[in-house]
């Protein structure tokens, strides 16, 4: 073979393997997808301003225990949350959001002294929240305040305001289930009388994570 021929050779084998490489990087990224998708993991991509909403999980409950995993504290059968996408970009990435909207009711207490809840607002809304590639979810204070939730307990002296504050909150997402569960996230007493628990923790699990704007299709994290 002569030297042209050889090089000839040669540049095509090489623009052959660098076509190759280029096919599979595009081919990788189009597998990755969104951080946010519905339909499967890797599938359609969530739009920026879609709504996001869930409910508990099926069986489960929202939690605010006076010390991490104890047993003493508020139980609600009714919890809720609806976020708005801002951005969801190509995986591995960020997604960011605005948590709208949260809600604990139908809550009972076995705080001693307690004697039942009258409510329990989340205040300071809307929050920042991110979410990432590698699976978790931080919720952080917005532009109106800190994380904050008021609750207003009735006791056997009368009823209690307690205001509790935390710097950030994280939940673990799974797309097993599409659900966010929140675990032993800690809350500190910011203002109320010294019947008020010093801590809060709060657990809870939500899902299926549903984009509302897309007919209710259920959310998975890439």
């Amino acid at each position: 073979m002569g030297k042209r021929a050889l090089l000839t050779s040669t540049g095509l084998a090489v623009a052959a393997t660098l076509t190759a490489a280029l096919t599979a990087t595009a081919h990788a990224t189009a597998a990755a997808g969104n951080v946010l998708t519905t339909g499967s993991a890797g599938g359609t991509a969530v739009a920026a301003g879609d709504v996001l909403t869930a409910s508990l999980a099926t069986g489960s409950q929202a939690k605010i225990t006076t010390t991490a995993g104890g047993s003493s504290g508020i139980t609600c059968n009714s919890s809720a949350f609806t976020a708005t996408v801002n951005t969801n970009p190509t995986a591995p990435g960020t997604a960011t959001e605005t948590l709208t909207a949260h809600t604990l009711s139908s809550c009972t207490t076995n705080i001693t002294g307690a004697t039942g809840v009258q409510s329990i607002t989340v205040n300071n809304l809307p929050y920042a929240t991110a979410v990432t590639s590698g699976g978790s979810l931080t919720v952080t204070a917005g532009a109106a305040g800190p994380l904050q939730t008021t609750l207003k307990i009735n006791t056997i002296l009368g009823l209690t305001t307690c205001v509790y504050r935390a710097t950030s909150l994280t939940a673990t997402p799974s797309n097993a289930d599409n659900s966010l569960t929140f675990s032993n996230q800690q809350f500190t007493k910011y203002s109320g009388p010294g019947t008020c628990p010093a801590n809060g923790f709060f657990s809870a699990k939500y899902g299926p994570v549903k984009d509302t704007t897309q007919g209710g299709a259920v959310v998975f994290v890439n």
